[in-house]
């Protein structure tokens, strides 16, 4: 089949890696320095000749850093390169999950109640992790058995989304309980459409996970 330069057909970014990064004939600078499989920096040189001593141990030549003057190439088993990528981007997206969390009380209506699964089903939909959380205020503390059956209600209800982390908990005035959504091809939504918008601005708190482990943390032992 022959070659079109200028297509912008399907196989145009077969030479490509991830965010467009290019490899072997695709790399267009005059010259680039090289780091050899081993990590090894062999220098600053024509891209031809960089994609000759790829070719000789069996690996590809990556343009890991194009914005780099010259820019630099690495010499790499190319499908190893692009699974370390996506362990990268995993972990980091990982690394940003938000915790979101609901708050209701003992006495909520059965209608205000369903909002706040909506809210909560959301947040986990959308890959947060989700606190419940049922305060106490007054008489309230009375009933601290209602509250801890609501919670266990509230995880069961979400079910189709998340998995517990563990069983309810009572911390001070509150009872509390960490959900984590499920992963994404065995999420069943029932309060939400397929295509729902979390809305940030809803009435929830949102803190990182670590500094809330540590919180907990000092609640637990105060």
């Amino acid at each position: 089949m022959p070659k079109y330069p200028n297509s912008r057909g399907k196989y145009q970014n077969r030479n490509r890696g991830p965010k467009g990064l290019r490899r072997n004939d695709r790399i267009r600078a005059t010259e680039v320095r090289v780091i050899g499989p081993e990590g090894t920096n062999l220098g600053v040189m024509a891209p031809r000749k960089a994609l000759e001593l790829a070719k000789k141990v069996g690996l590809d030549l990556i343009e890991v850093s194009p914005s780099a003057r010259p820019p630099v190439c690495r010499i790499l088993d190319f499908g190893k390169f692009l699974y370390e990528e996506s362990k990268k981007a995993k972990e980091t997206k990982q690394a940003s999950t938000k915790l979101k969390e609901v708050k209701f009380r003992v006495g909520i209506g059965e209608h205000d109640f369903v909002t706040k699964l909506r809210r909560a089903e959301g947040f986990l939909d959308h890959g947060n992790k989700v606190k419940l959380t049922l305060q106490f205020r007054g008489r309230e503390n009375e009933h601290r058995q209602l509250g801890f059956e609501r919670v266990k209600l509230a995880a069961k209800e979400l079910e189709g989304v998340a998995s517990a982390d563990s069983d309810p908990r009572l911390v001070g005035r509150q009872v509390t309980q960490l959900l984590s959504p499920l992963p994404e091809a065995k999420r069943v939504l029932k309060f939400n459409k397929p295509d729902h918008q979390m809305e940030d601005h809803e009435d929830h708190d949102e803190e990182d996970i670590e500094e809330h482990e540590e919180q907990e943390k000092e609640e637990a032992q105060s």
